[in-house]
């Protein structure tokens, strides 16, 4: 048997049991994919991330859900550098993911102690079908976008209030028969620029508490519709968590807080 230590820590908050958990394992060498595959099972979180030492400020970072490994993570991603940075003091202010389909994701820690995440930039392509989205949502959103991606596609929902987001009451497994991976549903914020929720229970994840990769495609959105490129968000999960979003030209920065929760020991086989 093997014995890793493991971290839980919440991102997209300054408070436990708000924000979206994230376990984070740091390695000397990724296990084998079934392995982590079942870990993450185990956990039973939106995300396990595994992070592998790549040279000087740089790991190798790869994240799965309960079910699938996923291109791109943005709250594991915190979670991965806060661990780094303040709990292991591993990292500098500037640390460097490699990952395998989306990148190097470059992480920089801010002066009020959050961590800034360069994301890729994600634009819509095209329109959805209203109806289909409608009837799993429980609500008749004004707009659906489709968010191309390089293994799926993303539906981006647009919606006139926040409230409207708020009481959606979306049938999950309904949702499956999508030709969507991910549902993203927005309105303006009665407090904040926007809002969002984000479904993904072809993931493995019915509703993901805070989701920073959603917001490489919220902000572009927003850009168009507010006319401005930085953004102050809220995703309005139960939990709830806030970040802050700045547009470049092929780019999203999305920062955030983050906490630990817990740390401990796995025993798996070895």
């Amino acid at each position: 048997m093997t014995t890793l230590p493991i971290y839980q820590i919440d991102a997209f908050t300054t408070a436990v049991f708000a924000g979206n958990p994230a376990a984070v394992v740091p390695l000397d060498a990724f296990l084998p994919d079934a392995l982590m595959q079942k870990i993450a099972l185990e956990n039973n979180l939106s995300e396990t991330a595994y992070i592998v030492p790549a040279g000087a400020d740089r790991w190798e970072l790869r994240w799965f859900t309960p079910t699938i490994e996923v291109p791109l993570c943005g709250h594991a991603t915190l979670a991965s550098a806060f661990l780094l940075a303040d709990i292991l003091g591993q990292a500098g202010e500037t640390m460097t993911f490699v990952t395998r389909e989306a990148g190097d994701l470059v992480v920089t820690r801010e002066k009020d102690g959050g961590f800034a995440m360069r994301l890729p930039r994600r634009n819509a392509d095209g329109t959805g079908d209203i109806d289909a989205v409608a009837a799993v949502l429980g609500a008749r959103p004004q707009e659906v976008h489709v968010i191309p991606a390089t293994d799926d596609v993303t539906l981006l929902a647009i919606f006139a209030t926040e409230a409207e987001v708020a009481t959606l009451t979306p049938d999950f497994a309904a949702m499956t028969g999508l030709p969507a991976r991910n549902v993203i549903a927005t309105a303006p914020g009665d407090h904040v620029d926007f809002v969002s929720r984000m479904f993904a229970p072809r993931a493995g994840i019915d509703e993901d508490p805070v989701t920073g990769s959603a917001h490489c495609s919220l902000a572009p959105y927003w850009c168009g519709r507010l006319g401005k490129s930085d953004f102050v968000a809220r995703q309005i999960s139960a939990r709830g968590g806030d970040l802050t979003c700045r547009l470049e030209e092929d780019a999203v920065i999305v920062a955030g807080h983050a906490v630990l929760y817990l740390k401990g020991e796995i025993v798996v086989p070895g």
